[in-house]
């Protein structure tokens, strides 16, 4: 075999792995956390009326919850999880009650629109 032909079979070959981790890294997409407000690990002087998740893809609101713990680990009542108005990749959290100084953990699981699952959490405080 001439050096050009193996050359050109190495380079092939190469581009055939590239491609398809590519075409599997899209394939096995899922929903994960790309924006929050209050943000991961702020500090607010004006405690939140609400808590919004962005997500890289759409969500399933009937299969996803967000849950809020505060100071002493105690749970904090939240309303249930609604999407923003014509976008489906928005987890709008609304607080019926102020929060107050301290220390506060968001855990959130979905399930993306193309049924995968993901989890995570982050923290942030309240002066």
């Amino acid at each position: 075999m001439s050096i050009k032909k193996l050359l050109r079979s190495r380079i092939f070959s190469v581009a055939c792995v590239l491609a398809t981790g590519l075409i599997s890294q899209q394939a096995l997409a899922h929903a994960h956390l790309k924006t929050e407000t209050p943000s991961a690990d702020s500090q607010v002087s004006v405690a939140p009326s609400e808590l919004t998740l962005g997500f890289s893809e759409g969500i399933e609101p009937n299969f996803s919850k967000v849950e809020l713990v505060g100071p002493n680990n105690q749970p904090i009542k939240t309303d249930a999880l609604k999407l923003a108005t014509n976008d489906n990749t928005q987890a709008l959290i609304a607080l019926p009650t102020p929060l107050t100084s301290g220390k506060y953990v968001v855990s959130w699981h979905v399930v993306s629109v193309d049924g995968h699952k993901t989890q995570g959490n982050y923290s942030f405080s309240v002066k």
